[in-house]
């Protein structure tokens, strides 16, 4: 009976096990999506992209639009980060000198909003937020993710 009961379990945690492999971890997206499913993902990412590419170079309708103030110093993100190159944002989130503690590119991009631009910090859900981390990430799409790194 005991021999019996030890298989079983053998049996099904294999089994289990080839399941997941099977499976893929994390592989939450069974289906795949449509290319018009796609397609509408992209028109909104480039949205955003747009939305983010007019606040990052200062503009200041965009900026009105979604209720905020960047900079009270008319310095525009693109000042001292030119079309987003040098901002990094796969090497977070990371331990980052400014702010003197761990942190995330939200974090970094509040910092600079703040301390040279004096502006408004951004809710970590607002609008202009996510169109500005749009921006950041496509600017820098292909570039390798790497946490931690400096």
């Amino acid at each position: 009976m005991k021999k019996g009961w030890i298989y079983a379990v053998i049996v099904c945690s294999v089994s289990l096990g080839i399941g997941l492999l099977g499976a893929g971890i994390g592989g939450a997206h069974k289906v795949k999506h449509t290319p018009e499913q796609l397609k509408a993902f992209e028109d909104v990412f480039m949205e955003q992209v747009k939305i983010g590419d007019l606040l990052f170079h200062g503009d200041a309708a965009t900026e009105k639009k979604l209720g905020t103030k960047l900079s009270r110093t008319g310095m525009a993100c693109a000042m001292c980060h030119p079309f987003a190159v040098d901002t990094h944002p796969y090497e977070f989130p990371k331990f980052q000198e400014q702010i003197n503690k761990f942190s995330t590119l939200r974090d970094m991009i509040n910092w600079c909003i703040e301390k040279p631009n004096e502006g408004e910090i951004l809710g970590a859900d607002s609008d202009a937020m996510k169109a500005l981390e749009a921006y950041i990430y496509w600017s820098n799409r292909g570039s390798k993710l790497d946490p931690g790194r400096h």
